[in-house]
């Protein structure tokens, strides 16, 4: 890859570059966050049908690291991390659900659900993790020493960090609020050996420790305000684009928190634009729960005075957070893209997993969250019924079932409406037989 070059550089634009292999993560001028920056004039050498050709070649294939969907793109990801130095599990290259029977009850014939979930830790942090954790490998090599990588998490990040830093030898830290994260999202960072910190206050407070913890340069930060994670995570963009021979859609939704997804979201589709891969950009969608929803506010007030706020305790766990990181990224990209920023109340969400489940999903509480914002936007009519429409689910939904079983149970703070239990009877076939007909004589009737 040593025809191709990417640094850090300041996203205020005032002209500071830092290696990759450097531990920072702002601006030591001014204090902005940064972005990795590559060489575009090299990148350009290559035409548009070459890459397209070049990224065809590689889909699924055993040449190392080739066959990871972040890593078949690698000259546009991180060209300087040596093959033998990726850590990879073969993450990304995650399917694209065509929703027919939620789209065809929306009167929508083009809905898509490109299923992020289905990775190694059971989320899309795998396709950002795999990118920093090789450039920490990397750095390990030629002699940097970093006795461990730390990360805030809600439960996703911490799990992919604890897993490809188990992979490759490192010592992951995770600090994490305590009863606030899933139970397997706890024992994922646990089963891999993590060092696991278990604070009394929520992601927000877990974040403001991990910065200070970070400021010794032997512990390096993992989070989404460090730019390598948004390098893996704009595949999801490329692979969307692929996915449809090359054709964007005409909206993506996604569910936003720390918001780094949305503006590697945007970062994709601009470099594909850039190299002559695209001619168009789908309308960006950031979905928040209505209990944690800075970036809606700041939406619906024009992006003026934005403020972080305190967040309440939702059923989407790993989007509750009051003061996202890379708040200033997304709303750059939102600009870019004509981008839309709707909420969902806790009662929306979990109907809209359910009416995703009903259909043959089985969806995450944030992809509720979109999924949600998809219904609403329909119904008002900004998404229009010709258009075709990608939601982004981030995580796999056996992460978060027992939401799904208080549902069904309706011990949840509002009334369920499609509450679906076992039918308990005797193990008598006759019994059974008139069970059986009396629950389908109800079915079909609920169906009319």
């Amino acid at each position: 890859m040593a025809d191709y070059a990417a640094w850090f550089e300041c996203i205020s634009g005032c002209g500071e570059r830092y290696s990759l292999k450097e531990v920072v993560y702002v601006c030591r001028k001014c204090g902005a966050l940064l972005q990795v920056a590559h060489d575009m004039g090299k990148l350009k050498k290559k035409s548009a049908d070459e890459w397209k050709r070049l990224f065809a070649q590689r889909k699924h294939g055993t040449e190392w690291p080739y066959g990871s969907g972040v890593w078949s793109k690698k000259e546009w990801v991180c060209p300087e991390v040596e093959p033998e130095n990726v850590v990879s599990m073969y993450e990304g290259e995650s399917n694209l659900f065509w929703a027919e029977r939620l789209g065809k009850s929306l009167g929508l014939n083009n809905l898509w659900i490109k299923l992020c979930g289905n990775s190694h830790t059971g989320s899309f942090k795998d396709l950002g993790m795999t990118v920093l954790v090789s450039v920490v490998k990397q750095m390990i090599s030629e002699g940097k020493n970093i006795r461990a990588v730390a990360c805030a998490s809600t439960g996703d990040t911490s799990a992919a960090l604890a897993a490809y830093c188990a992979a490759a030898g490192i010592t992951p830290i995770v600090f994490l609020p305590k009863n606030k994260v899933s139970v397997e999202q706890l024992i994922q960072p646990i089963a891999n050996g993590a060092l696991v910190v278990s604070l009394k206050t929520d992601f927000d407070g877990c974040m403001e420790v991990v910065r200070e913890i970070t400021k010794d340069n032997e512990i390096y930060l993992a989070n989404s305000m460090n730019s390598l994670r948004i390098e893996g995570q704009k595949t999801v963009a490329i692979e969307i684009v692929q996915q449809f021979d090359w054709q964007p859609p005409d909206v993506v939704i996604i569910p936003g928190g720390n918001l780094g997804n949305v503006s590697a979201l945007g970062k994709g589709f601009l470099m594909m634009e850039e190299l002559g891969l695209i001619k168009k950009r789908p309308i960006i969608i950031v979905a928040q729960a209505q209990n944690a929803n800075p970036l809606y506010r700041a939406y619906k007030a024009g992006y003026e005075n934005y403020r972080p706020m305190k967040a309440k305790k939702t059923i989407a766990s790993a989007i509750q957070i009051g003061n996202p990181v890379s708040v200033q990224k997304a709303i750059a990209v939102l600009k870019e893209f004509n981008g839309i920023v709707e909420e969902a109340s806790e009662a929306e969400l979990v109907e809209a997993s359910v009416a995703a489940d009903k259909t043959g999903m089985y969806t995450c509480p944030h992809t509720g969250v979109a999924l949600a914002a998809l219904f609403k936007l329909v119904k008002r009519g900004v998404i229009k019924k010709d258009q075709s429409v990608v939601v982004v689910s981030t995580a796999h939904g056996l992460k978060f079932s027992e939401f799904k079983y208080k549902y069904h149970l309706n011990k949840l703070p509002f009334k369920s409406r499609y509450p679906n239990m076992p039918v308990e009877t005797e193990a008598k076939l006759d019994v059974i037989r008139k069970v059986v007909d009396r629950q389908l004589k109800k079915r079909t009737a609920a169906q009319r």
